[in-house]
């Protein structure tokens, strides 16, 4: 996983980031929650949407980003923002609502279903656990990613091979349902592909340089880095087609979970 984050980055495509979280948030049963955590806050795009439905609640974040929660104080410099890692965080008080805008993909694979059910498990009765996360490691900007790192011969192979960025399979909706079920009075899980409409080609490597693409060029060398994203460009350019009007859609799907604790 990425020492830190950029937000200015990660913002280039505000509008089509924040568009998941305004879908998982139209899901969550609450109506006047009294305290509300965003997890894996980003840069406030998702806190401000919670501060919006909830007025009255109180309402928190926290990133484990440094740069991220920087630009989330500016944005919302009401709101109580902290540097925390989710995988150890304990929030101090009772929680009405954890909410989650695409964190849970760079949790180490054996310690997600225990931490969903830590979370839940915190929870009163009636409180609710909302994420939703990229599902994307089959799809072909991502498998692209992976044969452009190790690809024999190439100068960051043995770089790469050493880092070892990939990221863990997330667990199925079966497996989620099975695990938090048993705490759960209600689970709702869904997956949606957006079809983000990008000018080009290399617009792609700008939206995937902000998330998925960092642990792969954080290792190298500004060589390295410049050999390996030509060579990512170019097989993005094999694998999806220009429109008519030399845009590019990316087909970009998530998986969804709303848990109401029983």
């Amino acid at each position: 996983m990425a020492k830190d984050w950029s937000a200015s980055q990660y913002l280039k495509f505000e509008a089509e980031r924040t568009q998941p979280a305004r879908d998982l948030l139209s899901r969550v049963p609450l109506s006047s929650p009294k305290r509300v955590v965003d997890l894996g806050c980003g840069p406030a795009n998702s806190t401000a949407l919670l501060v919006e439905k909830f007025p009255n609640a109180s309402v928190s974040g926290m990133d484990s980003s440094p740069d991220m929660i920087k630009m989330a104080k500016q944005v919302l410099p009401s709101v109580p923002f902290e540097v925390a890692d989710l995988e150890t965080y304990q929030p101090d008080g009772q929680v009405d609502l954890f909410y989650s805008n695409a964190v849970f993909q760079w949790i180490p694979g054996t310690k997600r279903i225990p931490l969903f059910q830590s979370l839940l498990g915190k929870l009163p009765s009636g409180g609710v656990f909302a994420f939703q996360v990229p599902d994307n490691l089959a799809e072909p900007s991502h498998a692209a990613m992976r044969e452009a790192a190790f690809t024999p011969g190439t100068p960051w192979v043995e770089t790469l091979t050493r880092a070892a960025p990939g990221r863990d399979d997330f667990p199925t909706a079966v497996e989620l349902y099975d695990a938090l079920q048993p705490l759960a009075s209600e689970i709702q899980i869904w997956r949606t592909t957006y079809y983000h409409t990008l000018e080009n080609h290399e617009a792609i490597v700008e939206w995937v340089k902000g998330t998925g693409l960092r642990p792969y060029v954080d290792p190298l060398s500004p060589e390295q880095k410049a050999g390996f994203l030509e060579e990512y460009l170019a097989r993005l350019r094999q694998v999806y087609q220009s429109q008519g009007d030399g845009k590019v859609l990316l087909p970009y799907p998530r998986l969804f979970m709303v848990a109401v604790k029983a």
